[in-house]
């Protein structure tokens, strides 16, 4: 006897609790806009510019320690993280330094003079200019923004002979995510650079793939049942890709959270951006996009969508 996750004849009602979900959905996104206007993201070095130094001391040390050791070169507004575990592991940003080239050996021995010669050791420097920075926040956003139109596209193109409408629930998804997704960073401050932008888009490319196996079953489930109502359309074929969603996400979710409970620090935020793009790109794929496929054909008056033959 074969183990089976969902059985066959499962029929979730996913259609009929639409309106409540829209709604969550609608608050939900409404915050996250509010957080990304007024808190903003935690931008590292990649898009606010400065500077940034990766610190590993023998012995453990404290932020007020670090700071003390490093007030006589001039760094301007120094912000201390512990970056690792027992408090032997410090990132350190502060704004644009002068005499950029020479910036790891002056810290090393700022360190060495309080710490000993071989008490502290500078892992890494990197330094990106502000204009740099502030091109590649427009870049990135430029990148979202683009992303989820052209995804939007393709799934219009994709299910033309059906309905644009797929397009549409295609675009909406996929900005309910990224505020999402967004919305979340806000609220946990973890760092936004350039590997969180990639983890972000590849949120984008997973939530589309999501949405278009379920609008294809619906495509293909609406020309068998002509006579049937769009709904209830909807509604089996939401249930009857409900065990390859619950799969592929689960074992997404499982490898993302291990990731995100022992990558580290420079993994966390990817691994969080992931980890919630992946339930929203799944939960958006279900409440978001097959709800604004329904308001759009009742719009236009269609109990059940065109023939794409």
């Amino acid at each position: 006897m074969s183990l089976q996750l969902i059985p066959d004849d499962i029929n979730v009602d996913f259609v009929g609790k639409r309106r409540f979900f829209v709604v969550l959905s609608t608050l939900i996104n409404i915050a996250a806009l509010a957080l990304l206007l007024t808190v903003g993201l935690n931008y590292g070095v990649d898009f606010a510019g400065g500077s940034v130094a990766q610190l590993s001391f023998k012995t453990p040390t404290s932020s007020a320690a670090i700071r003390s050791a490093l007030a006589g070169l001039e760094l301007g507004d120094v912000t201390v993280q512990d970056f690792g575990a027992a408090r032997r592991e410090y990132l350190v940003r502060f704004e644009q330094a002068r005499n950029v080239g020479s910036l790891g050996t002056r810290i090393r021995q700022a360190l060495e003079r309080v710490y000993g010669a071989n008490g502290a050791q500078v892992l890494r420097v990197e330094t990106v200019g502000a204009k740099v920075g502030r091109d590649l926040r427009r870049d990135g956003v430029e990148a979202v923004v683009f992303a989820t139109i052209f995804m939007g596209i393709f799934i219009a193109w994709r299910f033309r002979r059906v309905s644009l409408s797929f397009g549409a629930g295609a675009v909406i998804a996929l900005v309910h995510d990224v505020l999402v997704v967004t919305g979340a960073l806000v609220l946990s401050r973890l760092q936004f650079d350039l590997t969180t932008l990639a983890a972000l888009l590849t949120v984008i490319g997973y939530s589309v793939h999501d949405t278009i196996i379920v609008s294809d079953r619906i495509r293909e489930d609406a020309a068998k049942r002509r006579r049937e109502p769009l709904a209830e359309v909807m509604n089996r074929a939401i249930n009857e890709t409900l065990s390859r969603t619950i799969l592929t996400s689960g074992t997404a979710v499982a490898v993302l959270v291990v990731l995100l409970l022992l990558g580290g620090p420079i993994l966390r935020p990817p691994a969080f951006t992931l980890l919630v793009g992946f339930i929203t790109g799944t939960y958006s794929s279900i409440y978001i996009a097959g709800p604004v496929v329904l308001f759009w054909e009742g719009r236009t008056g269609a109990h059940a969508l065109p023939s794409a033959a």
